[in-house]
């Protein structure tokens, strides 16, 4: 596939984020490698659905509709996937905008027709104009963001970051739609890593398939001054440790903390060593990031030991589902 067509998939829930979700919009309609449609997917928001409707009417390559699933963004996303005509279906944060090339940047990595799902580097529009000082670039993943650690250029990877990423459409055909009980819903406590499900579930389906991360595919996502406080970074550290946990219970430890032991091994010590010389140097911040990164191992670490054992008895499930198209449901 040389040149395929693209669907965009952006899941909205709040009348909170109107600007974010126009300027998500108008980036993708500003793409250098035009997308065949984007899909506005609103998550059980009747008002915001009404007046999304009215902003679109006359944009014809805009579609506006409702979650037909449980509430969710991975229900959203699965209604949009389903929605879709694209052989190729990229996903986008309603709070972030795509560079020029983004699209171009995915389309490349689906020349080979081994490669299943690509995704990109998305950078943080901190809402106070500067990183804090005590936040480890290690951690950026707690704001959506890629963080120090991932490798550089376009490369393999276990899973792409589902904020910006893009999947081929016979990727869901093999493996189902991403998991429900796993990702966010709404303002709820931020659980994640239903993409990282998904892709190893579609790597054991399919085990000749690609999946890349390529870094030139760039997003800028907001992140709210909520989210630059560290009451916000441990909650989100704990969240995490839960859904890597219903992670490792439905693909298994070993698959489920590959990267996961990487990262804790050789990541965060060395983010703990920077963080240590640059307070031994007086630079802003250095004992911070290094107490931060201890804290969030911590706290992540709390988190999946309460989700294992939840898991175990039973109290945390999510649910997999086949895409169904319109056309298959009328």
């Amino acid at each position: 596939m040389s040149d395929p067509g693209i669907s965009v998939v952006i899941c909205v829930y709040t009348e909170d984020r109107w600007e974010d979700i126009l300027a998500a919009v108008a980036s993708v309609r500003a793409q250098s490698y035009p997308a065949l449609e984007t899909l506005l997917v609103v998550d059980h928001n009747p008002a915001l659905l009404e007046r999304l409707t009215k902003e679109y009417k006359e944009a014809a390559e805009v579609r506006v509709l409702a979650n037909a699933g449980p509430r969710g963004l991975s229900a959203g996303r699965n209604t949009g996937i389903a929605a879709s005509y694209g052989e190729v279906i990229a996903f986008l944060d309603d709070d972030a905008v795509a560079e020029r090339d983004w699209l171009r940047r995915f389309a490349e990595g689906y020349t080979d027709p081994h490669v299943m799902a690509v995704g990109g580097r998305t950078v943080p529009v901190w809402a106070s104009g500067r990183r804090p000082d005590w936040f480890p670039e290690e951690f950026d993943w707690v704001v959506g963001c890629t963080y120090r650690g991932l490798p550089a250029g376009r490369v393999r990877v276990r899973n792409v970051l589902g904020g910006n990423a893009s999947f081929r459409r016979t990727a869901f055909d093999a493996a189902g739609g991403f998991a429900t009980g796993i990702g966010r819903d709404g303002d709820r406590r931020p659980l994640g890593c239903e993409e990282t499900e998904l892709c190893i579930r579609l790597t054991r389906a399919r085990p000749d398939a690609v999946l890349l991360i390529d870094d030139r595919a760039v997003i800028h996502h907001r992140v709210p001054q909520v989210r630059e406080h560290f009451g916000y970074f441990r909650t989100r550290a704990y969240a995490e440790g839960l859904s890597k946990a219903l992670v490792a219970r439905s693909v298994g430890a070993g698959k489920g903390l590959e990267s996961e032991r990487r990262y804790a091994t050789r990541v965060l010590p060395a983010g703990v060593a920077r963080g240590l010389r640059d307070a031994l140097l007086a630079r802003p911040g250095g004992a911070g990031r290094a107490g931060a990164i201890v804290a969030g191992v911590l706290t992540a670490a709390g988190g999946y030991v309460v989700g294992s054992v939840r898991a175990r008895r039973g109290g945390a499930t999510f649910t997999v589902a086949g895409i169904r198209s319109e056309e298959d449901r009328r």
